[in-house]
């Protein structure tokens, strides 16, 4: 028997070849999703300031200290909030009162 391949099994052998899909190529891994930064307790201390209503803003920052960083944000926001809020109520807060400008003509 021989084992000689025609030109006729040569063509075919490689028309086959060049019809075939190419080996398709592994897929690149996925990209791991978006994961932010585990939570980790930061112990800062807090001096209390006297004020009920700041001391207990200042004691919400400690609720960051449970959350991922990506809901930091909304515990500052709120923080933020408050505090602003108790330094607007200063200024709606009666001074003493001012000396009339008659009392001030009479002392000089």
């Amino acid at each position: 028997m021989s084992e000689s391949v025609s030109e006729a099994e040569i063509a075919e052998i490689a028309g086959s070849a060049e019809r075939a899909e190419p080996p398709a190529e592994p897929h690149p891994a996925p990209e791991p999703a978006y994961d932010p930064a585990a939570p980790a307790l930061l112990n800062l201390p807090r001096t209390p300031t006297g004020d009920a209503g700041v001391d207990a803003r200042l004691a919400r920052l400690a609720d960051a200290d449970h959350l991922a960083t990506d809901g930091h944000v909304e515990v500052y926001e709120d923080v933020h909030r408050g505090l602003r809020d108790a330094l607007t109520a200063l200024d709606g807060r009666p001074g003493p009162p001012v000396p009339s400008p008659s009392y001030e003509r009479s002392r000089s």
